[in-house]
């Protein structure tokens, strides 16, 4: 059986032949049971972006994931880019911030 993160890495890499893929599992940045695999971030550059604006890219990934949104995903952060975006930008994209919710008191 696959984990979460596994799921979300075929998937995304084969519906868009992603040339560049990471997956983080931030769960434990969050008020969730350890061993949780609810909030991700994920890289992805694809050609498959390319004359696509930032919310078609979302929605490309999010189509891709819909099963996974609809029950295990309760966040998800996407960097979505084009392969000479990820170029310009240095390869690398904005950390998560903090999470401010919840408390695990």
């Amino acid at each position: 059986m696959s984990t979460t993160k596994e799921t979300i890495e075929r998937k995304i890499h084969d519906g868009l032949q992603a040339t560049h893929l990471d997956v983080t599992n931030e769960s434990h940045m969050h008020n969730v049971p350890d061993g949780s695999e609810s909030h991700f971030r994920v890289i992805v550059v694809s050609d498959a972006f390319n004359d696509t604006a930032l919310l078609g890219r979302h929605r490309k990934v999010n189509a891709l994931l819909k099963e996974e949104l609809a029950g295990k995903i309760h966040a998800l952060a996407l960097h979505t880019f084009t392969p000479d975006e990820w170029l310009s930008r240095g390869e690398s994209a904005e950390a998560s911030p903090q999470c401010l919710g919840g408390s695990k008191k």
